[in-house]
């Protein structure tokens, strides 16, 4: 890596970074409250998908649009448009059974029928918090894209991903415990404030390349150098037809591997303390030391993962075909996930470990999954392909969540909960090899789109 050419694309990195760290902790709070919350509420495990697949569902179809959003209103303003909501969504899980009261009045008022006022609070939260997130990855997809050479955007975008990481950590070692001492409301209205410290210093901090002052002359050169340079403007961007990209191969290859892997990582992150609790009995701060200890382990995963391409890469391989020999390698590893509930018998431990390399192999492979984007699709269409991606992986992930909620209800009915979990773990094991099949059938080779 060239440092002498300047370091500020690595300011904009940890700008990313940190708004990725607080993406996560906004949506991670409920996950870690459910067991208290599904006690407090008398929410069964369906109650408790259903919450989180409006969250899922409403990311998903948001994701679309998203990115067509950041690429109509550049990366800065849209950004900070995004945060902004996610932030609002964060706070009103606090006030869920007032606004929950407002939105089961009107649901009976238009003739849907009542829903539990404290199911209908938080899945009105959940959708207004997926909403705003639906813009965390496709706007730092695009600013990666603006700010590193292609050689070098595999490794911003897993340091910039490992924030969810650090959320994901960060987390479990402070919402249990805020909501010990202050309730479970102020856990929420914290995490959510943040967010609106993040924006003042994306607004001081962000411009566009061409705009920055702070970029010298050597760095953008160095930014530029192994493409031609488009003409990017923060506020208009020529717009790319959807049908026109879904007319490529390119993308259906993005699409797929979003969609069957996407849920997998979300189903750790939304239903670990679940896991925890059914298996083990663990219970509010019991949970904290094994998820930081797991979460600790994906950050690894997401760095390592980052780098990793470049390995090939500097052997002359294409920045595509470099990623996509890395990514067989990641999609080995979710294999251990097979021996967790075997080996769980022995001792928590085992499978908290074994489901870190899981999650682990997601970041890595997440990091890669984005990046390709970049390799194969001009600028101006960056955005827009993310969230067609996101929108699918968002609907994978809706599926992972009700088919895991109607598996252990049933399962649990039926005095066997483990069934359930044991069901769910050998898809998250499988689920990266055959999204990498599907991805280097459609697209074997570096072949990327110029004729947007």
């Amino acid at each position: 890596m060239n440092q002498s050419v300047g370091k500020y694309r690595w300011t904009i990195c940890g700008l990313l970074f940190f708004a990725t760290t607080v993406n996560y902790l906004d949506r991670q709070v409920l996950s870690l409250l459910a067991p208290k919350l599904s006690e407090e509420f008398n929410w069964s495990n369906s109650d408790y998908a259903n919450i989180t697949a409006v969250f899922q569902f409403i990311y998903a179809i948001s994701m679309l649009f998203a990115g067509r959003i950041i690429d109509k209103l550049g990366t800065k303003k849209g950004y900070i448009l995004a945060i902004t909501v996610w932030s609002l969504g964060a706070i009103m899980h606090a006030y869920s059974l007032p606004v929950g009261t407002a939105f089961s009045t009107f649901m009976v008022w238009i003739g849907v029928g009542a829903v539990p006022v404290s199911i209908a609070g938080f899945m009105l939260s959940r959708a207004v918090l997926g909403f705003g997130e639906s813009g965390n990855f496709p706007a730092a997809i695009k600013a990666v894209a603006e700010y590193f050479p292609k050689k070098e955007r595999s490794l911003a975008t897993g340091i910039f991903n490992s924030g969810s990481n650090v959320g994901a950590i960060l987390a479990p070692l402070t919402v249990p415990i805020i909501a010990e001492l202050y309730g479970w409301e102020f856990a929420f209205i914290l995490v959510g404030i943040i967010g609106f410290i993040w924006v003042i210093f994306w607004f001081v901090f962000y411009e566009i390349p061409s705009k920055q002052k702070r970029l010298t002359k050597a760095e953008y050169d160095y930014i530029n150098e192994d493409e031609e340079i488009e003409v990017v403007s923060d506020t208009k961007e020529e717009k790319v037809a959807w049908f026109k990209l879904l007319g490529y191969k390119q993308t259906w290859a993005f699409v797929f591997g979003k969609f069957m892997t996407d849920g997998i990582w979300w189903f750790f992150l939304f239903w670990l303390p679940k896991y925890l609790e059914a298996q083990f009995d663990m219970k509010g701060t019991d949970i904290v030391l094994p998820l930081a200890v797991l979460y600790s382990m994906t950050m690894v995963g997401s760095i390592f993962g980052g780098w990793f391409p470049m390995y090939f890469i500097n052997k002359g391989y294409t920045a595509y075909d470099g990623r996509l020999k890395a990514m067989f390698f990641i999609a080995l590893f979710p294999l251990v996930v097979l021996l967790a509930q075997p080996l769980g018998y022995i001792s928590f431990w085992i499978p908290v470990l074994l489901i870190g390399v899981g999650a682990s192999a997601h970041q890595a492979w997440s990091a890669n999954i984005f990046t390709t984007v970049s390799d194969m699709f001009p600028k101006k269409a960056i955005g827009s392909i993310i969230g067609i991606g996101g929108m699918a992986g968002g609907i994978g992930g809706v599926l992972v969540s009700k088919l895991g909620g109607y598996l252990f209800d049933y399962y649990e009915d039926q005095g066997h909960v483990q069934t359930g979990y044991t069901i769910m773990f050998v898809l998250c094991a499988v689920a990266y090899l055959i999204a990498w099949s599907v991805i280097k059938t459609l697209v074997p080779k570096y072949n990327p789109i110029k004729d947007l």
